[in-house]
């Protein structure tokens, strides 16, 4: 390199300089330099460098260079030819299409030192090299600095600053040749030790097989453990374990040295038992420990490299040899040569044996782990030879029993126990965590998995190193992620395996009936709460937990959660056993009667087994436990169960016998405490018994049934509730609909609790779990109890208790969200909030709680109207989750606000709305975009659907109305608002009478409407209710009352509800009373002759309709009746008007956002619609009544009309009220919100004043300006004549024209 930098230019020829550069670096350089030009031979010889790509560039003299990489075997060899080029072409080449890399710098260094050195290049190129160096690599000015001359003076002097950063660069670039240097050298030494050491191992294998073949009788075992051992041990850890192949002349060579050691500790000589060198000298005993540890280090990696499926013989044999070995090895029992005297020496050796085997360096459970992948789920012998089953079946068996050697040793006298720790650890890391861990292996198998000793200490292991446990399975699902994130995490199948194998049979089945035999139920309650919060952690992790529980479809989560299952499940004969089927005995009462039974008997309590000094971990089965068990569970079957949820554990926690009462026992001591227990006589055993407090509702109820059979269902109730069945025979019985006057006589701060005022965030996990567990739990049982369980019979608890538990999660759902909850608490609340809706709604339709326990909890915090409304308008128009707290409170109990201020709220959103209308241009003015229709009398229907019907959201502009009367002349009178009132009160009730044939009447006495089925065989009949809902919008948007009020079911699904069998009472009594004989029939309905079908009967024709598929052939029997029940309920209340009731609530919302709807309940929205009483409050409208024309309060005709409306019956008051404002109800917030306000004006008439005594009387009529809410009243001189125009004028349904 010295000769070359320091050639002649001036047209001499230099000759060839090689030099050997202290690295990897074999480079040869040859120049010719002349006048002409320059070419330069750069031969770079390499061992393990990277390849790079042949490339071509053009300079910019049309001067070609050619560059080019042959790769040769392992090594490289770099070829770079120039002539007549620029370096920084070359450079771009290199750098552009090949990789630059540390050990190709001095090649760089090299080239550049020559060809920048040309003063011709220098002077001519300068520019334009360096424009081009500045789009190189960033090590490029590097390789050019090393060359530069500092020598002689410049024009231009570098400065302080950027001479110490060239300094540093210079020094930088030494350290990466080092380094590189260094890189170069130790990559040599190791391919030159592999290469040797591969020689060798060859040799000695030759040799070996050699020995092998030639030996003429058995050996010793000094023989073995020199001649044959040490050989064999290291020519196949070079030629086989770190390769990770298992080649046919290795495998013939294991075969032959397992047999031959096999063969030796089968020897009872103990000079030829290999074995025996464990109780020989120290340095016996040293060689044998380390011999057989190699020895199970080859026999591991012959099973994890193993295939069960595999049908060759070979493999089948060198398996089944090498696990006989190592189980062998790590058991004295097998070992022939060894007496009695030897027993210590040969267990000290097979401890430290095992210890070895517990560590990670053996890499047992790792191979294991492999090996059992490898196995089909569920475990089957088909296709497999008859001559290999007994082979196949002793490695499974030899890979279990090897991986609880270190179980089964820790029960000897070892003073280690790390070595336990560290294998349980790898147990719980490597081998729970596989998926179908139990259902891989034989059953034969699955007991040694589950039995005591092996449990316990896993159990008591992730209690004590959960966290280190914990992110070791972690870190196996990172891992993964990238390729499988659709794969159901490891934790996952840690958790089920260990309900699998805690609570499974002998033989494998999923629901034994017991748990097993010896189980720590304490430690066992922990792991398993443990495992499932670790699980729902990873889950909402990687997105798999969706944002709302109730929405199922179209839900991108939904979707990688049900590829998540499809992933966890198996073919089991004809049938699929999925992920979910594993926790099937979490969903069986005999699992839950024996951890209830646990929790009472402290006696069982194994605490002696947790770990001393750690609170945390001192649990016991106790109930708070096993409700944070059920409480996971619940989470968990939620998530990942995504068709039926927690349907299946909910069903056995509702009726399982004293559940639920305990549950609330533990809840009132905590919540209640200055109440004490529950109730009298209400022990946690449930040892209730009714007393007969009075006749009433319940006792006319109970006739209805007859006999007995009402109360052989209640025992069942009490049964599933834990009370006693003595004293049921006369139920206790309450006058529900009574007036709360004790309850009243409390302060609304009773049911506000004091522990609940901060939401659940005060609370501990056992108090959160326990909530979760009973509101989840309670809300599934009302679902299926009827009024006469709920009221007469008070089954799961009484009213007192029911008015309890109506506080306890009203003020908990309020302060959850009014005061912001944690993530953590979402299932909770959630819970909380069904249990809540489900109270209220029975409450609403049959009373039990006074009016202050719902308003209670917002009494002192709820924000003014106009602010509620305006916070409710924004989360209910915005997507995604609510983003105030109080806004949640509004779309979630808006029960809390009294229904006065939620009507003030109503209108508030109504009154928002204008204005946004308003801003948008929808409302310039009055009358200029108004809609005018014109209306005749006697097609009152028809003419407002054809002319209204299709402008939907455009109904909310003002409507002109003209009547035509029935004679066909236009009516007098200009429509500013009182005719469009009225034709919206004529229409409604024309179109919502029987007689239309769109809707009808139920059987109740209140005669409720509900849409007629058979509608839909009327012209436009479905369109025509739509056009209804519009009607009722467009009443309900300018607040104007209608005559009439809605079925309480069909409300329910215009507000969105599911409406339950309790419900059917109120649309069908003689239904609801036919199908509560059909639930509490005492003997077998099968004698009803009862099927899955429902007949309908429609213009004069049946149709039978099948509740379920193939119902018809379906038998209603005891087992079923509850199904039945409930799908004909389901029938009548939700899927036969659910057209219609779609239908109306299309047309309803085009006015009414559905968000405003839902501050309502059922009841509430018919007073929204039809008003209040039905009487009119008169002292209300006198006090708000405006006088004009000539009329005081004092004048004389004023005093008489007074006195003659006070003595009119309620339903000519009403008449009179629609007379003068088209609408018989009065204001639902009083007569002071009417607008305008009700005037009586002053008609002057000339009568005599003796007319008031006798004689003619004024003889004209009152008449009315409902556009202004006018009574243009006479001068009236006697009461009875003013009584008299009074009658007759409001009976004779005109207006204007009596004027």
């Amino acid at each position: 390199m010295a000769a070359i930098s320091k050639g002649n230019y001036q047209g001499k020829t230099a000759k060839p300089s090689t030099k050997m550069c202290k690295s990897k670096f074999k480079i040869i350089c040859c120049c010719n330099l002349s006048r002409q030009g320059y070419s330069v031979t750069i031969l770079l010889r390499c061992l393990q460098t990277p390849e790079i790509r042949a490339f071509w560039t053009t300079s910019h003299e049309d001067k070609t260079q050619i560059g080019y990489i042959i790769k040769i075997n392992k090594a490289t060899t770099a070829l770079i030819r120039t002539s007549m080029i620029y370096p920084t072409s070359i450079l771009h080449g290199y750098i552009k299409y090949g990789r630059l890399s540390l050990q190709s710098l001095p090649i760089l260094k090299l080239f550049f030192s020559i060809i920048l050195r040309r003063p011709k290049y220098q002077e001519k190129k300068k520019s334009r090299a360096n424009s081009q160096l500045g789009k190189l690599h960033p090590i490029v000015p590097l390789l050019i600095g090393v060359v530069v001359s500092l020598r002689g003076a410049s024009a231009r002097e570098i400065s302080r600053d950027a001479l110490l950063e060239k300094v540093n660069q210079e020094r930088e670039l030494r350290n990466y040749a080092k380094r590189a240097t260094a890189a170069a050298s130790f990559i040599q030494r190791v391919w030159r030790r592999y290469n040797a050491t591969k020689l060798v191992a060859l040799a000695l294998q030759q040799d070996w097989e050699i020995m092998m073949n030639n030996r003429a009788g058995p050996f010793t075992r000094m023989q073995i453990s020199s001649g044959v051992l040490r050989p064999f041990l290291f020519f196949i850890m070079y030629l086989s374990t770190r390769r990770g192949e298992i080649r046919t002349t290795d495998r013939d060579c294991m075969i032959n040295c397992f047999k031959l050691v096999l063969e030796s500790i089968n020897s009872s000589d103990g000079h030829q038992n290999f074995c025996s060198m464990s109780t020989a000298t120290i340095e016996e005993r040293k060689i044998w420990l380390y011999q057989s540890k190699k020895l199970i280090s080859v026999c591991l990696f012959i099973l994890a490299d193993f295939d069960y499926s595999k049908q060759g013989d070979q493999d089948v044999v060198l398996t089944s040899l090498a696990m006989r070995l190592a189980v062998v090895l790590t058991d004295t029992k097998g070992w022939k040569s060894i007496t009695d005297d030897d027993h210590e020496d040969t267990n000290t050796a097979v401890k430290n044996l095992v210890q070895f085997m517990g560590s990670t360096r053996s890499g047992l459970f790792n191979c294991i782990r492999k090996f059992i992948y490898k196995l089909e789920a569920p475990f089957s012998s088909q296709g497999v030879s008859s001559c290999q089953t007994d082979d196949k079946f002793l490695i499974l068996a030899s890979a279990v029993t090897l991986s609880l050697r270190p179980f089964h040793v820790a029960d000897m006298d070892v003073n280690d126990d790390g070595m336990l720790d560290c294998a349980v650890k790898q147990f719980w890391v490597l081998l729970l965590t596989v998926p179908w861990l139990a259902q891989r292996l034989p059953a034969i198998l699955v007991p040694a998995l589950k039995h005591k000793s092996v449990l316990s200490p896993c159990f008591r292991m992730l209690l004590i190193s959960k966290e280190k446990i914990l992110e070791e399975i972690s870190e196996m699902d990172r891992s993964k992620i990238t390729s499988h994130s659709k794969l159901m995490p490891q934790v996952g199948w840690a958790l089920a395996n260990v309900v699998s194998l805690a609570s499974g049979s002998d033989t494998s089945a999923l629901d034994s009936g017991k748990f097993t035999l010896g189980l720590d139920y304490a430690s066992y309650l922990h792991v398993v709460i443990i495992l499932a919060e670790k699980l729902l952690d990873s889950l909402e992790i990687f997105g798999w937990i969706m944002k709302d529980d109730e929405e199922i479809l179209g839900d991108s989560n939904t979707s990688a959660s049900f590829e998540l299952l499809h992933e966890a499940e198996i073919t089991c004969g004809s049938s699929k056993l999925l992920y979910m089927d594993l926790f099937k005995p979490v969903c069986q009462q005999w699992h839950l009667k024996k951890l209830l039974s646990l929790s009472k008997d402290s006696s069982v309590l194994e605490t002696n087994n947790l770990p001393s000094g750690n609170p945390d971990n001192l649990w016991k089965c106790e109930l708070l436990n096993v409700a944070n068990y059920y409480s996971c569970m619940l989470r968990v079957f939620s998530t990942l169960n995504r068709v039926v949820k927690s349907l299946p554990i909910l069903n056995m926690l509702s009726f399982t016998p004293g559940f639920l009462s305990n549950l609330w026992e533990a809840l009132e001591k905590s919540l209640f405490p200055e109440k004490g227990h529950i109730s009298k006589g209400y022990s946690n055993h449930g040892n209730k018994i009714y007393e007969d407090k009075n006749d009433g509702v319940s006792g006319r109820r109970q006739k209805r049934f007859g006999g007995d059979g009402g109360n052989r269902w209640i025992n069942v109730l009490h049964k599933f509730t834990g009370k006693s069945q003595a004293g049921n025979d006369h139920p206790e019985s309450v006058k529900i609909l009574s007036s709360f006057n004790q309850i009243d006589e409390h302060s609304s701060d009773e049911w506000d609790i004091e522990l609940l005022r901060r939401g659940p965030d005060p609370m501990s996990k056992d108090m959160s779990c326990l909530l979760h567990l009973f509101c989840s739990t309670y809300s599934h049982l009302l679902l299926v109890l009827d009024d006469i369980e709920f009221y007469d019979k008070q089954a799961p608890f009484t009213l007192e208790q029911q008015r309890k538990i109506a506080s306890m999660v009203n003020t908990l759902v309020y302060n959850a969200f009014s005061q912001s909850i944690s993530p953590q608490y979402k299932p909770l609340v959630d819970s909380a909030t069904r249990c809540l809706h489900l109270l209220y709604e029975r409450d609403c339709r049959h009373q039990f709680c006074p009016p202050a326990l719902w308003i209670s909890p917002g009494k002192n915090t709820r924000p003014p109207i106009a602010v509620a409304a305006r916070t409710h308008e924004v989360l209910s128009t915005a997507d995604g989750t609510p983003s105030s707290s109080m806004g949640s409170v509004i779309t979630t109990t808006p029960h809390i606000f009294p229904f006065e201020e939620r009507v003030k709220m109503f209108r508030e959103f109504i009154t928002m709305d204008k204005a946004t209308r308003r801003m948008a241009g929808e409302v310039a003015g009055p009358g200029s975009r108004s809609i005018e229709i014109v209306i005749r009398r006697g097609h009152i229907v028809e003419d407002g659907f054809q002319q209204l019907n299709a402008l939907r959201s455009r109904l909310k502009s003002s409507i002109h109305v003209s009547f035509v009367s029935e004679s066909g002349l236009p009516e007098a009178g200009l429509d500013y608002g009182g005719l469009s009132k009225e034709f919206l009160t004529d229409i409604s009730m024309a179109a919502f009478s029987p007689e239309y044939g769109l809707f009808s009447q139920t059987s109740t006495s209140d005669r409720l409407l509900i849409p007629n089925t058979a509608a839909r065989y009327l012209e436009n009949g479905i369109q025509m209710i739509e056009f209804l809902g519009r009607i009722v919008g467009k009443a309900l948007y300018e607040g104007i009352l209608l005559e009439f009020c809605f079925s309480h079911v069909f409300v329910q699904k215009l507000l969105g509800r599911y409406s339950f069998l309790d419900e059917l009472s109120t649309l069908d009594p003689e239904l609801y009373k036919n199908l509560m004989y059909v639930k509490h029939y005492d003997g077998d309905v099968k004698d009803l002759s009862l099927d899955f079908t429902v007949t309908e009967e429609s213009l004069g024709k049946r149709q039978v309709i099948e509740l379920k598929p193939g119902g018809k052939d379906i038998c209603v029997t005891n087992e079923n009746k509850l199904q039945y029940i409930h799908a004909i309920a389901d029938y009548k209340l939700n899927r036969q008007i659910l057209p219609f009731s779609n239908a109306f609530y299309g047309g309803l919302t085009d006015l009414i956002s559905p968000s405003w709807l839902k501050l309502f309940n059922a009841s509430e929205f018919n007073q929204l619609l039809s008003g209040g009483d039905h009487d009119i409050d008169v002292d209300d409208l006198r006090k708000n009544t405006r006088y004009t024309g000539g009329y005081t309060e004092g004048s004389r005709t004023v005093k008489m009309f007074w006195e003659v409306f006070v003595g009119f019956e309620p339903r000519e008051r009403c008449m009179l009220l629609k007379f003068v404002t088209s609408c018989s109800r009065a204001p639902l917030l009083g007569f002071k919100h009417l607008q305008p306000a009700f005037t009586i004006h002053k008609v002057v008439c000339d009568v005599p004043l003796w007319a008031t005594f006798g004689g003619q009387d004024v003889d004209r009529l009152p008449s009315a300006s409902t556009c202004y809410n006018t009574l243009k009243l006479p001068t009236y001189k006697r009461s009875s004549t003013l009584r008299a125009k009074l009658l007759y004028a409001i009976n004779s349904n005109a207006g204007f024209e009596l004027s």
